[in-house]
């Protein structure tokens, strides 16, 4: 698998992770929110899932920890170059549900001709 592409799980990941839910829909931007260890020798430290492990071993993802309670483990260029590669695929990120996404990705909704003229979907 190239490094540009991800992973199913990491896929389902994002797909939560950015989800519109109920109120102003998550930006990529923002990142994903990382736990710290609450107790034991690694207390204090990140302490990022498997998944965006992963990511940030990959070098898709950075961790940065300016010392802040909350961590956010945001996205780097060759992220976000393989964040577009995914939403090449409709199914993997439905214009209907992750237009916010697409947007900041600067990609544009597809047409669908539908009696001579065209239609967003």
């Amino acid at each position: 698998m190239g490094e540009m592409t991800l992973t199913t799980k990491e896929r389902a990941l994002i797909r939560h992770e950015f989800m519109a839910r109920f109120s102003a829909p998550p930006r990529l931007a923002d990142g994903i929110l990382v736990k710290r260890w609450a107790t034991g020798p690694e207390k204090g430290k990140p302490k990022p899932g498997a998944t965006i492990q992963g990511m940030i071993d990959r070098g898709l993802m950075e961790l940065p920890d300016n010392g802040g309670h909350w961590l956010r483990a945001r996205f780097t260029s060759a992220g976000l170059a393989a964040l577009r590669l995914m939403a090449e695929d409709r199914r993997a990120l439905s214009p209907a549900e992750y237009r916010h996404i697409l947007d900041e990705l600067g990609i544009q909704a597809p047409t669908d001709k539908i009696g001579g003229s065209s239609v967003a979907v």
